[in-house]
């Protein structure tokens, strides 16, 4: 049975204006994860991801670096400690 994680992403630095939010529905769809990401006003982007633990791990990973023009200084991570229910039933954009 494959382990089900959900975190919270908030990442900072230069990461509105460059596709960050597609990059990640990008990656989080090829990588069949479920969720969701948004700009946040302070200029930082938010998002909330579940799937395979390994899969959530591998988009960790690719967050810190992020598309091509974006610059990330940090990535704040926050583990859901509850039973993941598979909220989400796709990757979306949230306004």
């Amino acid at each position: 049975m494959t382990q089900l994680r959900r975190v919270r992403l908030e990442i900072y630095g230069r990461v509105q204006g460059v596709f960050y939010r597609a990059s990640t529905r990008d990656k989080s769809r090829q990588l069949r994860l479920s969720g969701w990401v948004k700009n946040r006003s302070d200029g930082s982007v938010e998002a909330v991801v579940e799937g395979a633990n390994d899969a959530v791990d591998e988009l960790i990973q690719w967050a810190h670096e992020g598309p091509s023009n974006a610059r990330v200084d940090r990535v704040e991570i926050t583990d859901d400690r509850r039973d993941v229910e598979s909220e989400f039933s796709e990757f979306e954009i949230r306004r």
